[in-house]
C-alpha cells in the first residue's frame, strides 16, 4: 500500500454542533464510510439487490477502512428474502494444534500476533450470501473495493486517526508497517492511498468465488506465513473452515421481535436485557430520564454476567440458548432490580424448571443486517506480504479458565462480539436491520437502538445521534460526554460508579447504522462518530 501524496495542511477538527437528517428511500445502503456506500449503491443502481449491494460496500470497507475489518475478518449476516428471515455465522473456528497447554507454554492467548488468530471467515460470508441470495456476479461486487485499491481513495480524519493508534499499537507485527505503513509512517487525513497487493487478492478471490482463499494460493501463503511467524494455522485448518446457516434467536419486545445470530455471538445479551426491560414496563418514564436509563442499565449488568459465563461456540454451551430466554427466567432476573441502587450481579441458573457494521435494503423488499470485524482495531496486527490480507485477534476471545464453556480448544469458535441485528413486526413483516461496531458495546448499543426507536418512536438517526452508556464491570459505567450532567450525578447517587469518557468514541462507544422500513419507504441513520453514510435513491 503506498500514499500518492500529502493532503493540504487543513484543520480537520468539527469544533460546532451538527445534526444531520435521516436518509429516506425505496433502495438504501447506510454504512460506516461514505465510499463504502456508494459501493453498495452501483449495485442497485446496476440491477443488484440488497445483498449484492451489502457485499460490494463489504468488501469496499476492507480497503477504505482497515481499522475496523479487512479480507481477514470475520462476518455474520441476517437477511430478509422477502418471505422469511436467514442468519448466517461466518466466524472462524481455532486452528486444530490450539489447547489450552498450547497457551500455558506462551504464558496465555496473546493480543496480537499470529496465536490470536482464528480462521478469518469474511470471505465465506461473502461467497455464501452472494451464491444464495445475490443476482449479479461475485465478481462485479468486488470491482469497487479493487477500483478503490488499485487507483487509491482519500483518507477520511476519522480512518486516519484510528490508523495512527493501530500503528502505535501494532507496527511491530509481521508484514503491517509493509502495508500499512510504507515509508515509516501511516496515511494523514487527505493522503490518497493505494494498495496493488489487496486489488490482485480481490481480484483472485473473485475470480475463484473464494477458492484461493481457503484452499489455494491464497491459504497457502497464509500458512507458510504463520508458520515463519510462530503460528499454528495450517492450510488443512483453512480448507476445513465452512460458513453455517444457523437461523436466528429471537425476543419479543412490545410489539416487536428482536432477532440476532446464535451463540457464539453475544446476541442473545441484548435479547436477555431487552426481555428484562419488557418485563419491568420500560417506556413509561422519560426516554433519556434516571428512571430509564439506570434500568437499561442494571438489565444490561445481568445479561452480561449470563453472557460471561455460559456464551461459547453453540457446540460446546452447557445451557440451551433458549433457557437463557425463558420469560420466567428473565423475570426472576428483572426482579433482582433494585429502582433505586446500582447492583454488581452475579450470573442466573437457566434451567428449565431453564465491530464494521452496514446494512442495505431495496425496493423488492428484501432487507440486510450485516457486520464483519478484526476485533481489536486492526486485530492481530498480522498482515501476510504482498496480499493486503490484515488479520483478526478472535482467539483472543477464548479463556483459558478450565472447564469454561468458553475455554480454548482446537477447531472451536470463541464467544464473538460482533453480530447484526433484526427486528421484525409480530406480524411476521420485517421492520427495522440494525446494528452497532464496537467490542462488548455491540449488545448494550443494540438494547439501546431497540429501545430508542422500537418502545420510544426516535427516528435512527436522532437514535444514532444520542449519547451512549457502557457497563464496564461490578458498578462501572462509562458515558460519553455530551450524555445529561445531571443524570450522571444523579446516577452516582444511586451508587452507580460512573466514568465521562472523552477522546476518540469509536472504541468505546461504537457506531450504529440502522434502516426502518416505513410503509413502501425505508428510513436510515448512520453515526457520526464514524464516518457513517447512508446513500439512497
Amino acid at each position: 500500500m503506498t500514499a500518492m501524496h500529502d493532503a493540504q495542511n487543513l484543520d480537520w477538527t468539527l469544533p460546532y454542533a451538527s445534526h444531520r437528517s435521516a436518509v429516506m428511500g425505496r433502495n438504501i445502503v447506510s454504512t460506516s464510510q461514505p465510499l463504502a456506500a456508494q459501493a453498495g449503491l452501483r449495485m442497485l443502481l446496476a440491477g443488484g439487490n440488497a445483498v449484492d449491494a451489502a457485499l460490494a460496500a463489504a468488501m469496499a470497507l476492507t480497503v477504505v477502512e482497515p481499522s475496523g475489518c479487512g479480507i481477514g475478518s470475520d462476518g455474520f449476516a441476517i437477511v430478509w428474502d422477502g418471505k422469511e428471515l436467514h442468519g448466517l455465522n461466518a466466524s472462524g473456528r481455532s486452528p486444530a494444534a490450539w489447547t489450552p497447554d498450547y497457551f500455558a507454554k506462551l504464558g496465555g492467548i496473546p493480543e496480537k500476533g499470529w496465536n490470536a488468530v482464528t480462521v478469518p471467515g469474511a470471505v465465506s460470508a461473502w461467497v455464501a450470501l452472494s451464491q444464495r441470495f445475490g443476482k449479479l456476479p461475485f465478481a462485479q461486487l468486488a470491482q469497487p473495493a479493487i477500483d478503490y485499491a488499485r487507483n487509491g481513495f482519500p483518507v477520511s480524519p476519522v480512518i486516519a486517526r484510528l490508523w495512527e493508534l493501530g500503528f502505535a499499537k501494532l507496527g511491530d507485527q509481521p508484514g503491517f508497517a509493509e502495508c500499512f505503513a510504507p515509508g515509516g509512517r501511516v496515511p494523514r487525513a487527505g493522503d490518497v492511498f493505494r494498495s496493488e497487493a489487496h486489488a490482485r487478492t480481490l481480484e483472485l478471490i473473485a475470480a475463484t468465488n473464494g477458492e484461493a482463499f481457503y484452499r489455494g494460493e491464497l491459504a497457502e501463503k497464509m500458512a507458510a506465513h504463520s508458520q515463519a511467524n510462530g503460528g499454528a494455522m495450517t492450510v488443512e485448518d483453512l480448507a476445513a473452515h465452512q460458513a453455517d446457516w444457523v437461523g436466528t434467536v429471537s425476543q419479543k419486545f412490545g410489539d416487536s421481535v428482536i432477532h440476532e445470530i446464535p451463540p457464539n455471538g453475544q446476541g442473545i445479551a441484548a435479547l436477555m436485557a431487552l426481555g428484562m426491560l419488557d418485563a419491568l414496563g420500560v417506556g413509561s418514564q422519560p426516554l433519556d430520564g434516571i428512571d430509564s436509563v439506570h434500568l437499561q442499565i442494571e438489565a444490561m449488568k445481568l445479561a452480561f454476567a449470563d453472557l460471561h459465563q455460559y456464551n461459547a461456540d453453540i457446540d460446546h454451551m452447557r445451557v440451551d440458548p433458549a433457557d437463557l430466554l425463558r420469560s420466567e427466567y428473565l423475570r426472576e432476573r428483572a426482579a433482582l432490580i433494585d429502582p433505586a441502587r446500582a447492583g454488581d450481579p452475579a450470573y442466573g441458573a437457566p434451567r428449565p424448571g431453564g465491530t464494521v457494521y452496514l446494512a442495505a435494503a431495496d425496493a423488492n423488499g428484501m432487507m440486510v443486517s450485516f457486520i464483519q470485524s478484526n476485533y481489536m482495531g486492526f486485530g492481530s496486527g498480522v498482515v501476510v506480504p504482498g496480499t493486503g490480507i490484515s488479520l483478526q485477534n478472535r482467539g483472543h476471545g477464548f479463556t483459558l479458565e478450565p472447564g469454561h464453556a468458553n475455554e480454548v480448544g482446537p477447531r472451536k469458535r470463541p464467544s464473538h462480539t460482533i453480530i447484526p441485528a433484526f427486528a421484525m413486526h409480530a406480524d411476521g413483516t420485517p421492520q427495522m436491520a440494525f446494528g452497532v461496531m464496537g467490542g462488548p458495546m455491540q449488545s448494550q448499543g443494540h438494547a439501546q437502538m431497540a429501545l430508542r426507536v422500537l418502545r420510544y418512536g426516535q427516528n435512527p438517526q436522532a437514535a444514532a445521534d444520542a449519547p451512549r452508556w457502557r457497563v464496564t464491570g461490578g458498578k462501572g459505567v462509562a458515558v460519553e460526554p455530551h450524555f445529561d450532567a445531571a443524570v450522571v450525578e444523579q446516577l452516582r447517587a444511586r451508587g452507580h460508579e460512573v466514568t465521562v469518557e472523552a477522546g476518540n468514541g469509536v472504541f468505546a462507544f461504537g457506531g450504529a447504522q440502522l434502516v426502518l422500513k416505513q410503509g413502501g419507504v425505508y428510513v436510515a441513520g448512520s453515526d457520526p462518530r464514524k464516518d457513517g453514510c447512508a446513500v439512497a435513491f
